[in-house]
């Protein structure tokens, strides 16, 4: 007679240590021993199952698939009789023991002493018999009686089921492939949550895996997961781990210390039959992308774990070392984690609870808990948070002036003159400086916008900011090919509509591109983080404006924008020179060639120091004051130079000049700005 018995074997909660025995289950029972007899411990389904003979005590459990083809026998005292036996299954260290009377069996526990399967039974013929009081009690439960029979059979609950080893290769070539596959254009975070999710599930089929070793590696692609089994000790030490060497990337190699604080903190927690520690090595940051693109060295992520222990506040620090090539000096490696999003968004690096010790070809990551660990490349280290506060004073108070000043030229400009040939320059450096006082006016608010809890007023500002810097990079370029057609073409020579021309091309140029971004994808707008290096205390802070919010469109767009309007304008510059020199063969016009030069390094020239920014060192420091000084002032250095160029004009003629040129006589030179 079969008894089927639908038992939830319970997940482990926590299991005595090898002082003292605690069992997830076990089962009791009595048995006439009539004959000479054995027992058989064999592979079964995914449950524990008991059959009673007259040749044999046969006891089934699910085996690894290596293990599956082989059994164990072992001979049971000789002397005849009735004899109580208990089975008793430990979830903590998958082992299953039998007491038979005064024996002691540790099934399984012999790898060497198994045989294939059957042998045993050959020529043998089997009488079932029954077992008498029996009883069986699951972990958190209650003991219970059931009736005799000769076989019983208890099934596994799903969270109980045995993992193998071919199992979680399966899982991980699987999340191997995912991460592989081209991210769809519409997925945006949920793929990485979905990634992560999979990660985690991982981390589950790890933490009961049935290992035939002490430890195991798994995986052979991006994902590369360790498990070490630490048996409990009285007096714990710490464990270190070294990952085999990469070849061909960033990281060659890591290494893993933990404390022995770890483990005497988990003893004190829980007991536990053996500590269980999962190491994952992943490389690539698919799953791990935050909000502002983050790069983190050699694209590796280690996971360290303790299984069914959240581990926090170590009195003794966890320490990580990352193994790589010289870093450039650009840039700043800060050991961070990854913090999920409790909101369902995507994650971000955090740095709190971790201290960085940086070497020549490796860095040490410091922290005093355990989850997913990387180290993030921090640009502009050298620009440390003493020169980045003096570099916003500058810009803020530089912007300020220009902004005024420029409102000042422009009212002068349009009261100055009323002559034809006058006009067009002079709308065209009032619309120029009207760019200017729109690109300071923005900028200085776009901060206090980013602060503000409307996204729709941010995302506002931040389109309102870059049409303004188009159009100021536009209006330069018009200035540039302004200044040539006043030397090089015939100054009375008259265009229809040119002055509007001039400005559909100056405002409507800018206003077509960001329509089109902002109809592309209106989130290409809104608030912007820049992550800023600080050296007090290793830590990453944001600044938030409302800006582009993608990298690609600002590259593209503003960076190559820029780039046309410096060649175009370092061209007229040439042009001009080249003009000035033929005409003036005497050498007597050095004034108006400096002149020129000056308009046009005003004019634009000097933002080509941003390509520096791409620089390290003392050069780039430097490169990054002048260009803020120059940049942020520029609206004032036009009111000065115009004034300048009016005082000039004023002078008497040098009568060895006035020969020479119509086009460049004082009067004229004061005329190209108006």
């Amino acid at each position: 007679m079969k008894v089927l018995l639908l038992l939830l074997l319970s997940p482990l909660q926590g299991v005595g240590a090898s002082s003292r025995w605690e069992e997830d289950f076990y089962f009791c029972g009595d048995r006439n021993q009539t004959q000479d007899s054995s027992i058989i411990y064999e592979h079964g389904p995914a449950a524990i199952s008991i059959e009673n003979t007259a040749q044999a005590l046969i006891i089934k459990r699910p085996f690894p698939p290596s293990r599956r083809n082989s059994s164990y026998q072992y001979s049971l005292p000789p002397p005849l009789g009735r004899y109580r036996f208990c089975i008793y299954w430990s979830q903590a260290n998958r082992t299953l023991r039998l007491v038979y009377g005064k024996q002691n069996f540790l099934l399984g526990g012999d790898l060497a002493g198994s045989i294939p399967r059957g042998r045993q039974s050959q020529g043998t013929e089997r009488t079932s018999t029954s077992i008498f009081n029996v009883s069986y009690m699951s972990k958190n439960g209650k003991n219970t009686s059931l009736d005799s029979a000769s076989e019983y059979f208890f099934p596994a609950s799903p969270e109980t089921m045995p993992v193998w080893e071919q199992d979680v290769e399966e899982h991980l070539t699987a999340l191997d492939t995912l991460m592989a596959q081209p991210p769809a254009p519409a997925a945006g975070a949920a793929e990485p949550r979905v990634l992560r999710r999979k990660l985690g599930e991982l981390e589950k089929m790890l933490a009961k895996v049935e290992l035939e070793g002490q430890n195991q590696t798994f995986g052979k692609a991006t994902v590369h997961a360790t498990v070490l089994r630490v048996q409990p000790t009285r007096a714990p030490q710490h464990l270190a781990f070294a990952s085999q060497r990469e070849e061909g990337g960033e990281v060659h190699r890591f290494m893993v210390d933990l404390p022995s604080s770890l483990f005497v903190m988990a003893k004190e927690r829980e007991e536990v039959a053996e500590h269980r520690v999962l190491l994952m090595d992943i490389n690539s940051q698919t799953m791990f992308q935050d909000e502002n693109s983050s790069h983190i060295l050699g694209d590796k992520v280690v996971s360290i774990s303790l299984v069914d222990t959240v581990v926090a506040n170590l009195s003794d620090p966890v320490v990580l070392t990352f193994f790589h090539d010289q870093l450039p000096s650009n840039v700043t490696p800060l050991c961070v984690f990854w913090q999920e999003d409790p909101a369902g968004r995507s994650g971000s690096w955090d740095s709190y609870g971790c201290t960085t010790v940086v070497g020549s070809s490796r860095t040490d990551c410091r922290c005093n808990h355990l989850t997913y660990f990387a180290v993030l490349m921090v640009s502009s280290p050298e620009i440390t948070y003493v020169h980045r506060d003096y570099l916003s004073i500058i810009t803020y108070i530089g912007c300020l002036i220009s902004a005024l000043a420029s409102i000042c030229t422009i009212f002068f400009l349009y009261f100055r003159s009323k002559q034809r040939d006058q006009i067009t320059s002079m709308h065209i450096h009032m619309n120029l400086l009207g760019a200017i006082f729109l690109l300071d006016v923005t900028f200085l608010i776009s901060e206090h916008l980013a602060s503000s809890s409307s996204e729709a007023v941010c995302r506002a500002g931040g389109l309102f900011l870059h049409f303004s810097l188009l159009s100021c990079l536009t209006w330069m370029g018009i200035e540039g090919y302004n200044l040539y057609r006043l030397v090089i073409e015939v100054f009375n020579a008259y265009h229809d509509h040119f002055l509007l021309k001039l400005c559909l091309v100056g405002w409507g140029l800018p206003f077509f591109c960001v329509t089109l971004i902002f109809l592309v994808s209106w989130t290409n707008y809104g608030p912007f983080s820049i992550p800023v290096y600080e050296s007090v205390g290793g830590k990453s802070t944001n600044a938030t404006i409302c800006w582009v919010t993608s990298p690609l469109i600002h590259n593209v767009v503003n960076l190559g924008f820029f780039s046309l309007v410096f060649l175009f304008n370092s061209v007229m510059l040439g042009a001009m020179v080249r003009e000035i020199f033929r005409q003036n063969k005497k050498g007597h016009k050095l004034k108006h060639v400096l002149a020129l030069f000056g308009l046009s390094i005003l004019l634009g020239i000097p933002w080509a120091l941003v390509f520096f920014s791409f620089s390290s060192g003392v050069f780039r420091l430097v490169s990054l004051y002048i260009f803020t000084i120059i940049n942020s002032l520029q609206g004032f250095l036009i009111f000065l130079w115009y004034w300048t160029m009016v005082l000039q004009a004023r002078k008497p003629p040098d009568p060895q000049s006035s020969s020479d040129s119509v086009k460049l006589q004082p009067n004229s030179s004061q005329s190209h700005l108006g």
